[in-house]
């Protein structure tokens, strides 16, 4: 990655106010691309009436200076509006929505295990039952990306199968706004 190479790498929550307008979110991507970095997460809906502004949340990873750069170049492009670094600015909140599938076939009194095991962790981790056959689930969780990644870790040997997540969508606490 560009940069310093002997500064820590930090993860970076980027709010960014955008004119909503055909080929924004493909210019704010290829400004990413283009230099190298990454994206962890990318979410971006209509935030107004009208549909006139798109808010888009990145999750980058990055040295410090990294991230400034980054700043820098989405601040010159034209249809941005305002961006604010959300991990750096203050207190935030950041939260994820995933659909996560859990097959437990038939034939074997460990199916059964498996099945009450799911249902277990699914209550202790606040994950809702959307979905139930004889032999899958469909949980729905929302919630800290970390807190969504270590259900996952937990369901991998009861038969994960499938994952929809929707990236993270964040906001900064109390009267700050972007």
């Amino acid at each position: 990655m560009p940069g310093d190479s002997n500064a820590p790498e930090v993860t970076a929550i980027i709010a960014v106010l955008v004119d909503n307008e055909p080929g924004i979110l493909a210019r704010v991507v290829g400004l990413f691309s283009g230099r190298g970095y990454n994206i962890e997460s990318l979410t971006v809906a209509p935030v107004e009436e009208g549909g006139n502004l798109s808010r888009i949340n990145i999750v980058t990873l990055g040295t410090p200076m990294v991230i400034e750069q980054i700043k820098a170049q989405l601040g010159r492009l034209v249809p941005v509006r305002r961006i604010a670094d959300l991990t750096a600015e203050g207190p935030h909140i950041a939260r994820e929505m995933a659909l996560i599938k859990v097959i437990c076939p038939h034939g074997s009194g460990e199916a059964g295990l498996k099945r009450a095991e799911a249902l277990r962790l699914a209550d202790a981790f606040r994950a809702r039952v959307i979905d139930a056959t004889t032999e899958s689930f469909i949980f729905e969780m929302t919630g800290a990306t970390e807190k969504l990644d270590a259900f996952l870790d937990l369901m991998r040997p009861l038969g994960l199968a499938e994952i929809s997540r929707t990236g993270v969508a964040a906001m900064a606490r109390g009267t700050r706004v972007i």
